[in-house]
C-alpha cells in the first residue's frame, strides 16, 4: 500500500497555528490540494502567500465552523476549487483551564462546543459529500474518504484544572469510534491522533508563560524531548493514505511514551 496523498484534496481545520498548520504544510509538500480553515483570517492569508505556489495547491477559508452556514460555505469553496473532498483533518483544539468546583462556569459547554461539536457537524457534512461524489464508482474495495480527528492524552490522563478539556477529548475519541462503525458501510475511514508532549500552539504559549513547564514535561516524557508538530503531521498522513486502508476507529497516541508512566514512584500496586 502507498503512503501517498498526492492529488487528494484535504480540508484541515485549525490550520492557522501549531499542529493544524504543520499538517497543512506537510500535506501541500506531499502533493495534496489543501484548504486551510480557521477563524484567524490574517494568519491564513500570511501563510497562503508563501505556501500555495504557482500550482495553487492551497487556499484558505476563514470562518467560525461552529456555524452551520460556515460549514456549508467551506464545503462549497473546497469543491469549487478542487472538485472533491477526500480527506478531512479536524485539527481545531481549544485547551480550556477551569475550576471544577465552579458551578457557574461554562467551561465544559465551551470545550465540548469547540473540541467536539464543530468537528462532529463538519464530519457529517463532509461524509455526505464523500458519499455523493463516489456514487457510480465501480471501485468497491478502497475507502472513498478518510477523516482524522486530533485529540489529546487528556482523554485518559486527568488534571483537575483541565476537567473540561479532558471531557471533550474523551468525547471526541468516542465520537471517532462511533462514527467509524457507522460510516464503515459507506467506505469512509475515521481515526484519531491523541497528542501529548507535542509542540502545539497552546503548549508553546504555556511554556513561554511558565518557565518550569518545559523541564516538567521533559521529566515525564520517557523519550526525553518534546515532539515536533511535523511528527504529528506524518502520523496524520499515514492515517489518510492507503497504507492505513484497513484501519478505522483507532486512536494513535503520539506522546513520546508519556502516558506509559506510573506517577506513583514506589514499586507497589
Amino acid at each position: 500500500m502507498s503512503y501517498s496523498i498526492a492529488g487528494k484534496t484535504a480540508i484541515v481545520t485549525g490550520a492557522a497555528n501549531g499542529v493544524g498548520l504543520a499538517i497543512a504544510r506537510h500535506f501541500v509538500g506531499q502533493g495534496a490540494n489543501v484548504v486551510l480553515a480557521d477563524r484567524d483570517e490574517s494568519k491564513l492569508k500570511s501563510e497562503i502567500a508563501t505556501l500555495s505556489g504557482p500550482d495553487e495547491h492551497a487556499i484558505f477559508f476563514a470562518g467560525d465552523l461552529r456555524e452551520r452556514l460556515t460549514v456549508a460555505n467551506l464545503i462549497s469553496a473546497t469543491v469549487d476549487a478542487y472538485d472533491s473532498v477526500d480527506i478531512l483533518v479536524n485539527a481545531t483544539r481549544s485547551c480550556i483551564v477551569s475550576d471544577p468546583l465552579d458551578d457557574q462556569s461554562e467551561a465544559v459547554h465551551e470545550a465540548l462546543q469547540q473540541n467536539l461539536l464543530s468537528s462532529l457537524k463538519l464530519s457529517q457534512v463532509v461524509a455526505k459529500r464523500m458519499i455523493a461524489q463516489a456514487e457510480g464508482s465501480a471501485e468497491r474495495r478502497n475507502a472513498i474518504g478518510s477523516i482524522i480527528n486530533l485529540s489529546s492524552i487528556a482523554a485518559r490522563r486527568t488534571q483537575p484544572e483541565l476537567m473540561a478539556y479532558s471531557i471533550a477529548s474523551a468525547a471526541l475519541d468516542q465520537m471517532t469510534r462511533s462514527m467509524a462503525v457507522a460510516f464503515a458501510k459507506h467506505r469512509i475511514r475515521i481515526n484519531g491522533v491523541a497528542l501529548g508532549s507535542v509542540m502545539s500552539a497552546n503548549l508553546k504559549d504555556q511554556m513561554q508563560a511558565h518557565d518550569d513547564y518545559r523541564d516538567m514535561i521533559l521529566r515525564q516524557t520517557p523519550m526525553g524531548r518534546i515532539g515536533a508538530a511535523s511528527e504529528a503531521a506524518e502520523a496524520v498522513q499515514f492515517l489518510a493514505s492507503d497504507a492505513a486502508a484497513f484501519m478505522t476507529g483507532q486512536i494513535i497516541t503520539i506522546d513520546g511514551g508519556r502516558t506509559l508512566l506510573d506517577p506513583v514512584a514506589v514499586p507497589a500496586h
